[in-house]
Order: structure tokens, then sequence, then C-alpha cells
């Protein structure tokens, strides 16, 4: 497997906690720490541009697909914002505690709250639908399985949550389904598995046709997964971890591929937090204050 760095992005003041698409097919968005969201071009990657503020470090990002942004702070709070018109960004006090997930299904967003409540909300008026409270502790990713309808939940207090999208119906609870707080999950492309990465440092892997059997168990890092991503093409899950590695594994075998680390690669050298996808390139940001953009190929 051959790994090369394209870029790093560096500019912001705080440690980048979230990834978000940009407003096209060769943009990405940053947020972290600093309350600033950053605009960055994968052609020229040199400066980034800061479209958007929050007075709050900026735990989650999402971009709506009428354009929009979707920020989620560390006290719980909620901002739409309106690049096109600013004066129509709305801040909403919502969640008790921090606000860790964001994403869009259709015409709603999902929020995750540290107060242990899923919020749905009518994306075009920003508008709170209903919430339901799964855990008493936060709740600290969220999956979508688009062939099933499902929603998976990742919370503090070790377990996973099913919910069927469309009714908010608990489908499948999976308790202590680490022995830490679950930090990432991810559904395999082909709808077969469900992956999960913990404060354990374990990388877990639950087969959906067999009511969630475990199916694979592996220390994976030396600390918190802190985040998950499929390859475009289904081949490889990447994870990123706190311990300052991103790992390659194989979708299919879940054998390791690769790992790249500061010394070899000049990865992070902090924790790293968020990985996503863009144009066939894969971004991580990390506590370092910086994005780096990577290509990975056989």
């Amino acid at each position: 497997m051959h790994v090369h760095k394209i870029h790093t992005c560096t500019g912001h003041n705080a440690a980048l906690y979230a990834l978000a698409p940009g407003t096209g097919q060769r943009h990405f968005l940053t947020a972290g720490g600093d309350g600033w969201i950053v605009a960055w071009n994968l052609d020229n990657p040199e400066n980034g541009r800061v479209v958007a503020q929050v007075p709050a470090q900026i735990f989650a990002l999402c971009k709506l697909d009428d354009g929009r942004l979707v920020a989620g702070n560390m006290n719980g709070g909620i901002h739409w914002i309106d690049l096109e018109h600013p004066d129509q960004t709305r801040n909403l006090q919502h969640h008790r505690k921090g606000v860790f997930a964001l994403k869009q299904i259709g015409p709603f967003v999902y929020s995750c709250g540290g107060d242990g409540f899923l919020t749905r909300w009518l994306a075009e008026k920003a508008l709170s639908l209903e919430s339901i409270q799964l855990s008493h502790q936060s709740l600290r990713c969220l999956a979508y399985d688009a062939t099933r309808g499902w929603l998976a939940i990742g919370g503090s207090d070790y377990a996973i949550y099913v919910l069927n999208e469309r009714t908010m119906a608990l489908q499948r609870v999976l308790k202590m389904a680490h022995t830490s707080s679950v930090f990432s999950l991810a559904f395999s492309p082909d709808g077969r598995y469900l992956w999960s990465g913990g404060r354990d440092a374990m990388l877990r892997i639950w087969d959906i046709e067999s009511d969630f059997a475990p199916v694979s168990a592996q220390p994976a890092h030396l600390y918190t997964i802190n985040d998950m991503a499929f390859s475009p093409d289904g081949q490889w899950l990447i994870t990123a971890s706190r311990d300052r590695t991103i790992k390659c594994w194989d979708a299919h075998s879940f054998a390791l591929l690769k790992v790249i680390d500061t010394l070899r690669n000049g990865s992070h050298p902090r924790s790293v937090n968020r990985l996503m996808w863009q144009d066939g390139w894969l971004i991580s940001a990390g506590d370092d204050r910086q994005a780096m953009i990577w290509e990975i190929n056989r």
C-alpha cells in the first residue's frame, strides 16, 4: 500500500475536531477549538479561508444539501449558518452538554448530545421535531445504513443503539459493546457489518445479518479510536487514534494493511481526531491544529 502526503493545512489556533465537505467536490471544511470554520481547496491548499466563526469550541460540523452549515459546540449549542445570508444564521441552545455528532438524512438533521439525547431536526426550518433519551451519558458518534434505514449511535455508557431512522424506534441495543466509551461507528458499504471503535482502543466488527453477532475484536490502537471512514470503493477502513496514528484495514479480511505515523509518513504528532474522504483523497485532522491531505492507493 502506497501512502503519500499531499499537503499540510495550517492556520487554526486550536485543536481540530470536525471535518465536512465544502462548496464543491474539491473543497472541504475544518473546525475546532478556536470556533473557526475554514474552507480549503484541494487544488490550492496553501491558504484556508475563514467562512464563519462561533463563540465556542466546535465539536461537530455538517454541510446541508442547500449549502448551509450546522455546527455543534461544546456547550450543547447548535448553529445553523447561512454563508450567503449571515443575518439568517440561527444560534440555538439545545442540548444540555456538548454536541458530538451531526448528520443530515433526507429532510432531517440528527444531533447527538452530551446529555444522552438524540434529536431530529427539520433541516429546512432549523426546527427540532423530537428528542429521545437513549442514555444518561454522552452520545459520542452516529452512523447511518441507507439500505435498512438504520441509525447506529455510540455512547459513553459503552453501548451501541440501533434505531429505525424513519420511526425513531429502538431496534437493538448492544450493551457493553466496548469496555469504555464508543467513539466511532461505520456501516460497511456492502451492508454486512457494523464496525465500532472505542476509548478502549478496540476495533470491533458486528455481523448485522446475524443479529449483530461479534465476528472480530482486536486491539487496534494504543489509545482511543476517535474516528473511522471507509474508502470510496469500500475496500479499506481507515481509523484515527489518540495514539497519533492512522491505520488502514482490509474491509473483508479485517487485516491491518498500513500504519501511517509521524516518523515514517510525517503524520500528526498529536491525537488524530477526524477523518473524511473527499474526491478520492483522505483528509485527517488532529490536536496539532492541522489538517492533512493524503493519497492512498495499492
